[in-house]
C-alpha cells in the first residue's frame, strides 16, 4: 500500500484546515465550517498525539483521529485530501488506517460516526466490514444533521 501514519504537525493541521475544501454537500467536511472543530484541529495540545497525517510517496493524501473511548476501544476520525475523493481511493485508505489502528492500539473494536447524507463513505464503511448501531442527531456547522454510528469488530 505505502501509506505511512506521522503525528500531524501544526503546519499540516493548518494547510488542511485552510486548504482542503470539498465541493457541494461534501463541503460539511471543510474544517473551517465548524467553529469549534476548526479551533480544536488547530490546537496542538487538543491535537496530542492522536492525530496523522497518512503520505504516499511523501505526499499527504488524508488524515486520521485515534481517540480512545472505552476499554479495547478506538474512535477514529478521517478525512481524505478532496482531489482524491470518489476516485476508488477509500477502501485501501480506510484498510490502512485500520490496521494502523490494530497494530498501535490493539482494539477489539473500532467505531466511527458518519453523517447520513454520506452514502458514498458508508457504502466504503459496509464494505469493509463497519455494521450500523445507531443514528443521532448532532449540531455542528449551525444546523442540527443525522450520523450514523457505527462499529468494526478487529
Amino acid at each position: 500500500m505505502g501509506y505511512k501514519f506521522e503525528i500531524m504537525t501544526q503546519e499540516q493541521a493548518e494547510e488542511i484546515a485552510f486548504n482542503w475544501h470539498y465541493d457541494a454537500e461534501y463541503s460539511f467536511y471543510n474544517i473551517e465550517s465548524d467553529k469549534e472543530d476548526l479551533v480544536e484541529f488547530l490546537d496542538p495540545q487538543k491535537r496530542g498525539d492522536s492525530n496523522f497525517v497518512v503520505t504516499k510517496d511523501k505526499d499527504i493524501i488524508g488524515f486520521f483521529s485515534f481517540n480512545k473511548v472505552a476499554i479495547n476501544t478506538i474512535d477514529i476520525g478521517l478525512g481524505m485530501r478532496p482531489d482524491l475523493i470518489a476516485n476508488g481511493h477509500g477502501l485501501e485508505f480506510l484498510k490502512a488506517g485500520l490496521e494502523f489502528a490494530k497494530s498501535k492500539y490493539i482494539p477489539q473494536t473500532i467505531t466511527l460516526s458518519v453523517a447520513t447524507f454520506n452514502q458514498r463513505a458508508i457504502k466504503v464503511y459496509r464494505k469493509i466490514g463497519f455494521e450500523e448501531v445507531d443514528a443521532f442527531m448532532q449540531d455542528t456547522n449551525g444546523d442540527s444533521f443525522e450520523f450514523l454510528n457505527m462499529s468494526y469488530q478487529c
